[in-house]
């Protein structure tokens, strides 16, 4: 029923945007011209602490996917990848773990009670404008009070219509085919209706065998080859469809968006290569459903409110028919629905206020033996203020959270009540110019254990704590544009940053990628260091080449307990030394870009013993894109080549990635 009916509400809008287009058809003369209208305010953002971000032409140039693809180009971001193109995709940002991670889509942050697992790999960046990574929160106090109380946040912005002069509709069709019988179709098509109405309409379609061949070898502690076979992946193939509507309008001194979700997929989940298996029975099929809201308006010049809504359906059943174990036929249904308003004033010229209420419900049910059946009910209020004056920038906030959880088959109740504080400041030293600017900020913060951390059949432990968080933050921006010269533009970002983490709970795969064991280290001290550098400029006349590097160091240990063999040892699948590069070159049409990455040594267990050492890995990509006219109508012509060495390597253990590989693609606008 509940799928029928966010169908039903997305073909709604749908034709809601259809029966205004005839209605405004037969009052538009045959060509209008608009100019394009920008709806600003200046309560809106006041930027503390810089962000990472890759705007739309970026995206394009990479041989990425999806925005966990994306995200790996950031420092202080490791990308836990289970392989191929159907294969889970989670982000840990300095070692803090996935479920101190946000992600928002379009403003509102998407939910997983159930395991607080976000795959990133789910989101194409075919309709996506933007991706922007902040470390602490966003620094702005004009936002949902879920926004303040996370450690980082990664907020996902899909295209907003744009339309030239005369033109009242926009279409792009995309082609791909590449390795592992890779074929992905995607349409965009946008209609304007009014200079106050318009609606974009995405879809796409997505299929792979997830086949390739890998090399595995591994070796004694003596350093004897152990085995050296090649094969071939098996069960990682996926079938999948996303369709996205999004209506967006103007209002005076204000917008509103409204957006309809649905993605539907079935995949293998090829598992881990242990005791001589390469071939597993596991099944998922996911069906993720959402319709959510967005409204923001400014009454006069100080005073400005935002309301969000949206409720969430997903539906998740998994299967496993391996003939070595209990076959397993699961299906786990998840709903949420999310209310918040958020309000600001300017008290006094460059001195504003902000307050904001979330309110968050979520249901987790199953068809599995002795399930709980839990309730959660989370209630969010942050108070902010943002002070603005000459040479200095500073951000403080508070954030109260309270939460009731209620197992149906127990008949019980869990509350839990935190306050989080936190405190940015940026200071510009020099009299002209901010082109140099110092930062620093303290934060505290705290996840709430999952659904599955704390009732899963076997596994779950309703004694858990929450983790909690603290983060210190010192650095420097340096960021320089040039009218003169070869070298438009120069900038360096470096942040020493140091996080405690107390009572930190750890997951990993036992075994099968869907089920989780259970981890609890105690406390886990922090240290790194993250270096941004970008410079861009004019090789010759028509070629202009950008160069954008970051290196990440991170000393992540176990400070528990003394008298553990692991203690001060560096935490499971953190590397100390991270990096990538990308190198791109832009002449007339045409664009080429290399992108390097780079993960250090890692340890697979607590203990940094030789036999759960993990050696380094690298990558090298290649991608070329040209564009050119054709009877009026953009067409562009793509060609990737990923891991141009055949590097052959685990992101995760026993979880081979693919090797050398390539795809092609077409694209068409009008």
């Amino acid at each position: 029923m509940t799928k029928r009916l966010l169908l039903l509400v997305l073909m709604i809008v749908l034709s809601l945007g259809l029966t205004a287009q005839q209605r405004l058809t037969g009052r538009m003369d045959s060509m209008q011209h608009v100019s394009e209208v920008v709806v600003t305010s200046k309560l809106v953002f006041r930027e503390v602490i810089p962000s990472q971000k890759l705007n739309g032409e970026e995206l394009e140039r990479l041989s990425a996917q999806s925005v966990a693809d994306a995200l790996r180009y950031f420092s202080g971001v490791q990308l836990k990848d289970y392989g191929g193109v159907g294969g889970v995709k989670t982000v840990d940002v300095r070692s803090m773990g996935t479920n101190h991670l946000a992600v928002s889509y379009d403003g509102i942050v998407l939910g997983n009670a159930q395991n607080g697992q976000i795959d990133l790999g789910q989101f194409s960046l075919d309709n996506v404008e933007e991706v922007t990574l902040y470390n602490g929160q966003k620094s702005a106090i004009f936002q949902p009070a879920s926004d303040f109380a996370s450690a980082s946040s990664v907020y996902i912005r899909t295209r907003t219509p744009r339309f030239e002069v005369g033109k009242n509709q926009n279409l792009k069709a995309k082609l791909k085919y590449g390795a592992s019988d890779l074929l992905r179709v995607s349409a965009l098509y946008e209609q304007r209706f009014s200079p106050d109405l318009s609606l974009g309409v995405n879809g796409e379609w997505l299929t792979a065998s997830g086949k390739y061949h890998f090399r595995y070898r591994r070796k004694n502690l003596d350093g004897t080859t152990a085995w050296d076979t090649t094969a071939v992946r098996q069960n990682g193939d996926i079938h999948a469809e996303r369709l996205e509507a999004n209506l967006h309008g103007l209002l005076t001194q204000g917008a509103w968006q409204l957006k309809g979700y649905v993605y539907n997929s079935a995949r293998g989940i090829p598992g881990a290569i242990v005791n001589n298996v390469w071939s597993r029975g596991e099944r998922q099929q996911d069906l993720n459903t959402f319709i959510q809201g967005h409204l923001q308006k400014s009454i006069g010049e100080r005073f400005s409110t935002q309301w969000l809504m949206k409720y969430a359906y997903y539906d998740t059943h998994y299967v496993n028919r391996d003939t070595t174990r209990l076959p397993v036929d699961n299906r786990y249904k998840q709903q949420e629905a999310y209310l918040s308003t958020s309000n600001v004033v300017e008290l006094l010229p460059g001195w504003s206020a902000s307050v904001s209420y979330d309110l968050r419900w979520n249901y987790l049910s199953a068809d599995t033996y002795r399930f709980a059946f839990p309730t959660r009910w989370t209630h969010m209020l942050s108070a902010a203020t943002a002070v603005d004056y000459r040479h200095v920038k500073v951000q403080g906030s508070v954030v109260g959270t309270w939460i009731n959880d209620h197992r149906r088959d127990r008949q019980d109740t869990k509350h839990v009540s935190r306050l989080t504080p936190a405190l940015f400041a940026n200071i510009y030293p020099l009299r002209r110019g901010r082109w140099l600017s110092f930062r620093a900020y303290v934060k505290q913060s705290f996840r709430m254990p999952t659904f599955n951390d704390l009732y899963y059949t076997e596994i779950g432990n309703a004694n858990l704590r929450p983790e909690r968080a603290t983060q210190w933050d010192v650095g420097l921006v340096l960021s320089r544009h040039f009218t003169r010269g070869r070298i438009t533009e120069v900038s360096l970002h470096a942040d020493a940053y140091y996080n405690k983490v107390t009572d930190k709970i750890i997951a990993y795969p036992k075994g099968q990628q869907f089920r989780w064991t259970m981890l609890n280290l105690g406390k886990v001290d922090i240290r790194g260091v993250d270096v941004v550098a970008s410079v861009s400029g004019r090789v010759c006349r028509d070629v202009i080449a950008t160069l954008r590097a970051q290196y990440t160091f991170q000393r992540a240990i176990d400070v528990t307990d003394s008298r553990k063999p692991y203690y001060r040892d560096q935490i499971p699948y953190i590397p100390r030394h991270s990096g990538s590069l990308i190198v791109g070159l832009d002449w007339r049409g045409l664009s080429l870009n290399y992108s390097f990455l780079y993960t250090g040594e890692r340890w697979n267990e607590q203990e940094n013993t030789a036999y759960n050492h993990m050696q380094p890995w690298y990558t090298s990509d290649l991608a070329a894109n040209y564009r050119w006219q054709w009877r009026g109508h953009t067409v562009g012509l793509t060609a990737e080549l990923n891991n141009l060495l055949n590097q052959q390597y685990d992101v995760i253990l026993n979880y081979p990635m693919p090797g050398r590989n390539a795809a092609v693609g077409l694209t068409f606008e009008l």
